[in-house]
């Protein structure tokens, strides 16, 4: 996306400081650092809290972010060391693609070690700022509505949601026993619920942050009105959101300028020399790992479907992504593959590891995505114009894979959720393919990505729905 930083240069408010506290995982990490550096352009320092290795993580996957020089010097990493504990110790993903990562429960487990460093961070800031905003993750919010912070009186909260408003509002609208209202007739009939989405213990831990998250001042979505306006609105309508501040900001994606980076990924090489959407890119985020079943399946499926394509294989992160165990990264998919790479040169390019999954998706070359559907990868798509052949896996997912599909209309469904358990074939994943990228259905719904791209990269410039809610929620906390 060639957006770039809003010119906030004359803007100084040294009275107010912000502290922004993401969940340690990457698709929370990511999100909430270039939150930072929107806030950061109005001349508002920001301290960034988290693990140090989670720290780490945030800023070496940062693609595009390294180029903005002038909102560096206002973010302030701040990165408590512990002992590590055995909970925090690296635990291999469970080699089954139904279930939910395990490394996320264990970094749940332990943010509460963040308690202390975060309470002392906001009592030595409280002292030398007239007002400190703290912005929380929606699953974070234990650590801010704490006893040693309540009674700070300079103190404000806002919940930062990073996942989409449509997922949001049918969580809260499922939970309710009585419904304040009735829905209209051109909302889906039928979301799936969160059942299945994830672990027990991780779904106690959600529901214990969402009770406290109802304490913040107010809310801030990683959304747009051109995508979610319905669902900002009935978002406005719940009696959890009575009297609060709700501010659609997103997508926080458009720090980057693909376009004036100096080096390129050799994938980006790679799509240099294709035709205009003729390449389909596949990847499922930093969270999951498929069985060596389902993956031989997937990579016969987009053999055979004939089409050009980029595969990014790669197993979910750990607890600390710079921890490993000696293997080497694809060492397992190289023995499980053997051959296929040499089979497909030419047609299809494997990358294992990490991928500059924005920049892929703004070039001209790429036709369609298969994607887990994790909100940022959804967002990263739709503000690039790229439709989405969508195979949700856990969490959100199959909310988001709703709202692509049935409701924006621009995607077609690889894997039902209803089907979740079951293994997806070759012919399956052959025919999604084919669907995406070699139909005039698959025309038609690059054409209204395009439009609806078009819509969201507008909503970011400037004098766009976003940038006015941003500067509506900067001029609120600095007032």
């Amino acid at each position: 996306m060639a957006a770039h930083i809003g010119d906030h240069s004359g803007y100084k408010h040294n009275q107010v400081a912000v502290v922004a506290i993401p969940l340690p995982i990457q698709g929370h990490l990511n999100p909430f650092l270039r939150l930072s550096h929107l806030i950061a352009a109005y001349g508002i320092p920001v301290h960034f809290v988290s693990f140090a290795s989670h720290n780490q993580q945030a800023k070496v996957r940062a693609h595009g972010l390294d180029q903005i020089n002038s909102t560096i010097t206002m973010i302030n990493f701040h990165d408590p060391h512990f002992i590590p504990l055995p909970s925090l110790t690296n635990t291999k993903q469970n080699n089954c693609i139904t279930k939910f990562p395990t490394h996320v429960t264990r970094i749940c487990d332990v943010c509460h070690l963040l308690e202390h460093p975060i309470s002392e961070l906001i009592g030595s800031l409280s002292a030398k700022f007239k007002r400190i905003i703290v912005i929380h993750d929606s699953l974070m919010a234990s650590l801010v509505h704490q006893d040693a912070v309540k009674i700070i009186s300079n103190v404000e909260s806002y919940t930062f949601h990073t996942s989409s408003a449509f997922t949001i509002f049918f969580f809260m609208w499922h939970s309710m026993v009585e419904k304040p209202f009735n829905l209209s007739s051109d909302i889906p009939h039928y979301v799936p619920s969160s059942k299945g989405c994830s672990s027990p213990e991780f779904e106690k831990f959600a529901a214990d942050q969402y009770k406290l998250a109802n304490l913040s001042s107010g809310r801030l979505y990683n959304t747009c009105r051109s995508l979610e306006n319905k669902y900002m609105d009935l978002l406005t309508q719940l009696p959890a959101n009575k009297n609060k501040k709700l501010f659609a900001i997103g997508p926080v994606n458009r720090l980057i300028n693909t376009s004036s980076n100096t080096s390129k990924h050799k994938c980006l090489e790679w799509l240099d020399e294709q035709e205009s959407d003729s390449v389909i890119y596949v990847s499922f985020g930093t969270t999951t790992s498929m069985t060596d079943e389902q993956i031989k399946e997937l990579a016969d499926g987009l053999d055979r479907s004939n089409q050009k394509f980029i595969w990014v294989l790669r197993e979910a992160d750990e607890v600390n992504i710079f921890k490993k165990d000696g293997t080497a990264v694809g060492e397992h998919y190289d023995q499980l593959l053997k051959g296929y790479e040499e089979a497909v040169r030419g047609r299809g390019l494997m990358v294992k590891g990490w991928a500059p999954q924005l920049e892929i998706l703004g070039h001209e070359a790429i036709g369609g995505f298969i994607s887990h559907c994790g909100w940022n990868s959804c967002l990263e798509s739709l503000s690039m114009g790229v439709p989405i052949a969508a195979w949700p896996i856990h969490s959100d997912q199959p909310k988001n894979s709703m709202l692509v599909t049935e409701v924006l209309k621009v995607g077609v469904v690889v894997k039902d959720w209803a089907n979740r358990d079951e293994l997806i074939t070759s012919s399956v994943v052959e025919s999604a393919v084919r669907r995406l990228m070699a139909s005039k259905e698959g025309e038609e719904l690059r054409k209204r990505a395009r439009e609806l791209g078009a819509s969201v990269r507008g909503s970011v410039a400037k004098g766009g729905t976003s940038c006015l809610e941003l500067d509506s929620f900067v001029a609120h906390i600095i007032r």
